[in-house]
């Protein structure tokens, strides 16, 4: 665990400034021989765990992530190996959003039958790519990964619907330089500390408050519902700022969403499977509720959804 007194002793900041502008009290850090796809695997046999299922049940695994093991292959994967029997197995590599992404790809490979029980994992440990002498940034980030398994339902619940999109206008705002195709790693892009996360953090979290807000009531109405009706939002825990100002666009109590980002930080495509099981586990979501999933990320892009338990 690495809490705002710790950062006050690496960077110049405080408690009380990260507080004020983020909400975020602490977040964990992944030790130094833990990767990705270690916590991918955790967060995967919990899920079977929980589901009562065993790892040859399977069909397909999905990662959703930006801190893959290695460029190749694929942290699903290693994930695939960690758990035992073979299945196809690919990753998702859309920043933030890739969870939510991740679930209306598994949704619509079940529905059309082509598979039956899939397992969508979000992990990132962020703390890889974080210039931690950047006190703008590195005070967001944290590592953590969250799993759920999607399978048939019966007809009006599961998955109901989904918003997904992408604007490239300020894509610039969010981004790691170098280490691809365009800008390969080099001693000037190393010494440049371009191999690091920069972001423009408030041309983003003007683009997520608006974002999130229309393409949440956009997939609510998709799902013939009014915004009344949603028991429960869970949105990217990116900022509480970000989503205290989504409250007030939804006009919805601020009760009615799950908020962990002061434990947890930002943590990328885990945060929202990580929100959604520390809400069931607490025994605020039952079946028949409509839950509203609400990302946004780099690209810049967007994912919504709305179930029903």
């Amino acid at each position: 665990m690495l809490t705002n007194f710790d950062l006050e002793k690496m960077v110049e900041t405080s408690d009380e400034w990260i507080r004020t502008r983020t909400g975020i009290v602490e977040r964990r850090i992944a030790e130094s021989d833990v990767a990705t796809s270690d916590l991918a695997h955790l967060a995967a046999q919990a899920a079977l765990d929980s589901a009562g299922l065993m790892a040859d049940e399977l069909d397909l695994i999905m990662v959703a992530t930006v801190t893959p093991d290695m460029f190749f292959p694929c942290t699903a994967a290693v994930v695939q190996g960690k758990l035992g029997p073979t299945m196809a197995a690919f990753d998702i590599l859309v920043g933030c959003t890739g969870f939510v992404y991740g679930l209306a790809v598994a949704r619509e490979m079940v529905a059309s039958g082509a598979y039956n029980r899939i397992l969508v994992c979000g992990a990132d440990t962020l703390s890889r790519i974080v210039d931690w002498e950047d006190r703008s940034t590195c005070v967001l980030f944290g590592d953590a990964a969250g799993a759920v398994i999607v399978a048939p339902v019966e007809e009006g619940r599961g998955i109901l619907g989904y918003s997904l999109g992408n604007d490239a206008t300020n894509a610039e705002c969010l981004k790691i330089p170098a280490g691809g195709s365009r800008m390969p790693a080099s001693q000037e892009t190393v010494s440049g500390r371009m191999h690091y996360l920069q972001m423009n953090g408030p041309e983003v979290f003007k683009f997520a408050v608006r974002v999130m807000a229309e393409s949440s009531e956009q997939v609510v109405q998709r799902a013939g519902l009014q915004m009344g009706d949603i028991t429960l939002v869970i949105p990217h825990q990116a900022n509480m700022r970000i989503i205290d100002a989504a409250a007030k666009r939804f006009n919805l109590p601020g009760e009615r969403f799950a908020r962990n980002v002061e434990r947890y930080g930002n943590t990328s495509a885990a945060t929202i499977p990580l929100a959604l099981d520390e809400a069931v586990r607490a025994g605020k979501v039952n079946s028949g509720d409509h839950i509203l999933l609400c990302s946004f990320g780099a690209g810049l892009n967007w994912a919504s959804m709305v179930m029903r338990w």
